[in-house]
């Protein structure tokens, strides 16, 4: 192994490890991180029954549900993170050491998935024990395979966000509430996106849970699914290949240019801010 991948990867384990380790230290924040997503979630299911639709139904809220813990990762932890690490004075140390900033980014994403699966395998063994919600998966390695690519795509989205908060100064912040609760709606986390209409479920494919989502209700629920689908999880598979490449192609750009522009001017964002 090259020395460059060695420093690569100490660094992925660097970043992780604290957050990793902080989970367990701190284990009343599991309490909080399943207890209260759980309560939304529930909220939808007995919308559900008391419109009687169908059991499905109940299915795609709770797995929206665990699948919000991600994107809630995604937008805390990883798009405003260089934020956060500017205002506490650390972020300095990041753009001087010898590593890659993708690097840490990636360490960050893999820390914090530790609290984000826990929550998220919470919601789902909550909706199947409490509400009885049916999970028949009928191709296992392909659910996992839309799953792992949702997040990849996910995460590259992550990173591309953490130059942009970065670069845009104080409006971090209202940036990462600006885009919490549309996303709730658009990726169609509580129900089919199809029921908001073709284009707007396209233009919602843009945030890479969106796809995943859809593609994994298909193969949780094939029979419904039919009627409200958006795409055959053949193309939603292949289009969540492309968002990959692309987030992660786009965020290596951005992260070069962030550092180029604190280099050449000894600044940040894009006012000076």
């Amino acid at each position: 192994m090259s020395p460059s991948w060695k420093v690569f990867l100490r660094t992925v384990a660097g970043r992780a490890y604290p957050r990793f380790i902080g989970v367990w230290r701190e284990k009343s924040w599991l309490i909080f991180d399943v207890f209260f997503p759980l309560l939304q979630v529930s909220a939808y299911v007995y919308i559900y029954r008391a419109i009687g639709a169908p059991s499905e139904f109940a299915g795609f809220a709770v797995l929206g549900g665990a699948m919000i813990a991600y994107w809630m990762n995604v937008l805390w932890s990883m798009a405003s993170q260089f934020y956060w690490e500017k205002e506490t004075g650390n972020l300095q140390l990041y753009l001087i050491a010898p590593t890659s900033r993708m690097a840490i980014l990636l360490g960050m994403a893999l820390g914090g998935l530790t609290a984000t699966t826990v929550r998220a395998a919470a919601i789902i063994l909550a909706g199947a024990l409490l509400f009885r919600v049916p999970l028949e998966v009928s191709d296992g390695a392909l659910f996992f395979g839309v799953f792992i690519l949702t997040l990849i795509a996910l995460y590259g989205l992550g990173m591309l966000l953490s130059s942009l908060f970065l670069l845009w100064g104080r409006e971090a912040w209202h940036l990462s509430n600006l885009f919490q609760e549309p996303v709730y709606l658009f990726s169609g986390f509580y129900f089919p996106v199809r029921a908001l209409g073709f284009w707007a479920a396209a233009l919602a494919s843009v945030i890479p849970i969106t796809l995943g989502l859809d593609a994994m209700r298909q193969l949780l629920y094939p029979r419904l699914m039919e009627n409200f689908r958006f795409l055959r999880v053949e193309v939603e598979l292949l289009l969540l290949v492309m968002l990959s490449g692309v987030f992660l192609a786009l965020a290596r750009l951005a992260l070069h240019f962030f550092e180029g522009l604190a280099r050449r001017e000894g600044r940040l964002t894009l006012r000076g801010q």
